[in-house]
């Protein structure tokens, strides 16, 4: 008996005690048909990439939102333009969420081009704080404070 009073005085202490750190004792099982809310961990919502060629084929883009997708998150967080330029030698150039333009020549996961959507010459394509403008001398992306790039077959520019 006096065991039996022992270990139900060790249960009731252990439910109604708060541990020594501060942290609440153990949560017991809910009684069967108890409608407590729990509370249910927030998951992160990513964006969605777009993605745009010029008609030649030679020049292809991919912008990333901010935040990242759920299989790429840029190094700052985003957003991000990336451009790549196949011929007449595999280049990219990238715009990030600030500092200068950045052009890479030794790509090691030359990717480009998708097949669409196409980015005619003569029109614009604008997401973010990005705007890029196809022509048939190239394609000049610009972030809305003024850094910038141009990719075309003869020429490659950043600012």
């Amino acid at each position: 008996m006096k065991f039996l009073a022992a270990c139900l005085f060790a249960i009731l202490s252990m439910t109604t005690q708060v541990v020594a750190d501060g942290a609440p004792p153990p949560r017991l099982p809910m009684a069967e048909g108890d409608k407590t809310p729990v509370a249910v961990p927030e998951t992160k919502s990513f964006g969605r990439q777009e993605e745009f060629v010029l008609p030649s084929g030679n020049i292809g883009c991919i912008y990333t939102p901010e935040g990242g997708t759920e299989v790429y998150q840029p190094a700052d967080g985003g957003p991000e333009l990336s451009c790549d330029r196949i011929e007449p030698r595999y280049v990219r150039a990238t715009l990030s969420r600030k500092g200068d333009a950045t052009l890479l020549n030794d790509v090691g996961d030359q990717s480009c081009c998708s097949a669409g959507p196409v980015l005619d010459y003569g029109q614009t394509w604008a997401a973010g704080p990005f705007s890029c403008l196809s022509t048939r001398t190239g394609l000049s992306c610009e972030r809305n404070d003024g850094h910038s790039f141009f990719l075309s077959r003869k020429r490659l520019a950043t600012n």
